[in-house]
């Protein structure tokens, strides 16, 4: 008995040590303290409760349209906060006051992140659902009514499958691909058909849309990835749509490490005008693609212990093959 004592007790010490520890690297977390390049650009970007009013008004959408490129100018479409990105902001909130939950993914992040990547951590743990863009701005921005059907769907990089079923319900066909093997369990149970990340461009398929959503700066040769997926659209019809987080920072996870790309794009300026008409003007037509519109959204994801949700600002294009 005094054995089974002695180890509870243990027990108790280390769990009230370990949050402790929690809270105490919870006050820490703050620009002083970060030192990776590409925390720091995500720290940079973090949303706390308090200030997510006047941004949700005056950021996360905000553009202005004479600091656009004058080919770009015409194609930008204003986007608003709408009902679907209020009820994730709400889920957010709510999962992350669960204390017990949250504490159990802390530590299941700590001790699998040396060997494991993020991703497939919170595949494993069911949390870090993203959301890039609700059904009605998915429509608005192909020029689409709710009725409208298409043949194939190619998703790149598709993640747990929550972003790829808001564009679904328009095909009759939703392909993806994923490297973490946790998302991939998401991906089947929902039924998509999974393609190999490095064989999809010579299977031979044309499809109606691609969406390359937040990958473009976490792979090895984005212009490559790029001109793939200018061969796979359906001819004349066949479109892409792609998010990439702006500033642009790329960086792909190894192991659970973060490093540079093998090669990497060259993206102009400072501000989010200025990338974005670098983008369209010159990478985009490096590929053969030309963009048909483009806007401005966040990019969440669900938060944890120490934020309710994370933001990054995005750019949305929609992209059709330059006739050769």
């Amino acid at each position: 008995m005094c054995a089974l004592q002695l180890r509870t007790l243990i027990f108790v010490a280390w769990v009230v040590g370990y949050v402790a520890f929690l809270h105490s690297v919870r006050r820490m977390w703050t620009g002083k303290y970060v030192r990776s390049p590409l925390v720091r650009s995500l720290f940079s970007n973090m949303v706390s409760e308090e200030d997510a009013a006047s941004t949700e008004t005056h950021g996360w959408y905000h553009c202005c349209p004479d600091l656009l490129g004058e080919s770009v100018q015409p194609l930008f479409i204003q986007s608003h906060l709408d009902s679907d990105t209020k009820a994730f902001l709400k889920r957010s909130v709510d999962k992350s006051s669960w204390l017990f939950t949250q504490l159990y993914h802390s530590f299941v992040s700590t001790v699998l992140s040396p060997v494991v990547s993020r991703t497939s951590i919170n595949g494993l743990l069911g949390r870090g659902s993203m959301f890039v863009f609700s059904e009605e701005q998915f429509r608005q921005l192909l020029r689409i009514g709710p009725e409208w059907k298409a043949e194939r769907l190619l998703d790149l990089g598709a993640g747990d499958g929550g972003v790829t079923e808001v564009m679904g319900a328009h095909f009759s066909e939703v392909y993806a691909t994923e490297v973490s093997l946790p998302m991939k369990w998401h991906l089947q149970r929902r039924n998509y058909k999974l393609l190999s990340i490095d064989e999809w461009p010579q299977m031979g398929f044309q499809y109606d849309l691609i969406s390359c959503l937040n990958l473009l700066d976490r792979c090895e040769d984005p212009l490559h990835l790029l001109r793939d997926m200018k061969q796979s659209l359906v001819h004349g019809t066949g479109r892409v749509i792609l998010a990439a987080v702006l500033p642009f920072q790329p960086y792909v996870e190894v192991g659970g490490k973060w490093q540079r790309p093998k090669k990497h794009l060259t993206i102009e300026g400072k501000t989010w005008e200025d990338q974005v008409t670098s983008l369209s003007n010159e990478v985009f037509r490096r590929a053969g693609l030309e963009v048909e519109a483009v806007t401005r959204l966040p990019y969440l994801c669900e938060g944890d212990m120490y934020n309710d949700y994370y933001v990054l600002d995005d750019a949305v294009f929609v992209l059709k093959a330059l006739l050769d």
